[in-house]
């Protein structure tokens, strides 16, 4: 008789009832059945003694970690990872959950290109590493059919290409330098005077706050924070035509998100929320042409009347009058 056999036989019998028994207890959790004051561990310190209690906790932990239990366990032949290939999807997904997280908490206000852009080259690289062969080995090339082909899915390809075009939406590009191992000059300089811009509205702010009538008189944020306002906007406007020239080729190009949803939020606050407002230094111009638009109908009904008038001053002699003369010359000539 295999000794082996019978053990295995006796834990199974014994696994059985004990299954049965985590599973009525949390069903009766679910429907009420116990009472709601009581706890999971306290119902199970009233059903088992102190030595059943044990395995049950053992039994439940191996279940929930996906712990093999003996003969119960999984056929060997089932296909799975080799260690290189598990360590390069554990990268991967280590890589991408710390990316995610980045990218939902930078959404509002948007930070997404300052913020995460090391960790969107971490998982790139992650995924090279998936995709590139390490030298001529097979085990690379399997990893890559496991891990990137291996089912219908393609979860691994679903998530790159979704960081991929998240970044691409965003044009993080612009921000950051050719290599984008870091930002930009310009993108730096500006996210520096948005925040100084914010610091000036806060400070003058505070002592607007002491009344509620005053609540609403910002001309204080708007005479000492219209310099900052101005230079902010006009290096906004740069880099916009800057960014024009860069991109002849591309229709439709932006700033990175960054950079407008900061430029965004200043107009707001300047406009609607403070109700300030920037003096045009085209002015002049647009008045002297305004002006002289609209005199050009005066000018030329003028110059049309006088055009008219001197051709009425030039008088001609009829024909009787010239005969006339002429007869009375030839008369004095005869006498």
């Amino acid at each position: 008789m295999d000794p082996d056999g019978t053990v295995a036989r006796q834990r199974s019998s014994l696994l059985l009832p004990r299954l049965l028994l985590v599973a009525l207890l949390w069903s009766g959790l679910a429907l009420g059945t116990f009472s709601l004051g009581s706890s999971p561990h306290q119902v199970l310190h009233d059903l088992l003694s102190e030595r059943q209690l044990l395995e049950v906790e053992d039994l439940s932990l191996a279940l929930l970690q996906g712990g093999r239990l003996g003969p119960l366990s999984l056929p060997p032949d089932l296909p799975d990872l080799d260690p290189e290939c598990r360590e390069l999807l554990l990268d991967f997904a280590h890589s991408s959950s710390e990316l995610t997280g980045c990218l939902v908490r930078s959404a509002r206000p948007v930070r997404l290109c300052q913020t995460c852009y090391l960790l969107f080259q971490q998982v790139a690289n992650k995924m090279d590493n998936i995709t590139r062969a390490v030298g001529n080995s097979s085990e690379s090339h399997g990893c890559a059919r496991s891990l990137l082909m291996a089912d219908r899915m393609q979860i691994v390809v679903i998530l790159s290409e979704f960081f991929n075009s998240t970044w691409q939406k965003a044009n993080c590009a612009n921000c950051l330098t050719n290599k984008s191992e870091e930002l930009s000059n310009s993108t730096v300089y500006f996210l520096n005077l948005f925040n100084d811009t914010l610091t000036c509205f806060e400070n003058n702010l505070q002592g607007s706050t002491h009344s509620v009538l005053q609540l609403r008189n910002y001309s204080e944020v708007c005479e000492k924070c219209r310099e900052k306002y101005k230079t902010l906007s006009s290096l906004y406007s740069e880099m916009q035509k800057m960014n024009e020239l860069e991109n002849k080729a591309e229709s439709g190009t932006h700033l990175c998100i960054d950079v407008e949803d900061a430029m965004n939020i200043t107009r707001k606050l300047w406009s609607r929320t403070f109700n300030c407002s920037v003096p045009c230094s085209d002015t002049v111009p647009v008045i002297a042409v305004s002006v002289f638009i609209l005199f050009l109908p005066v000018v030329f009904y003028l110059s049309s009347f006088l055009h008219s008038e001197q051709k009425k001053r030039k008088l001609i002699l009829p024909k009787r009058l010239k005969s006339s003369t002429s007869f009375a010359n030839i008369q004095e000539n005869s006498n």
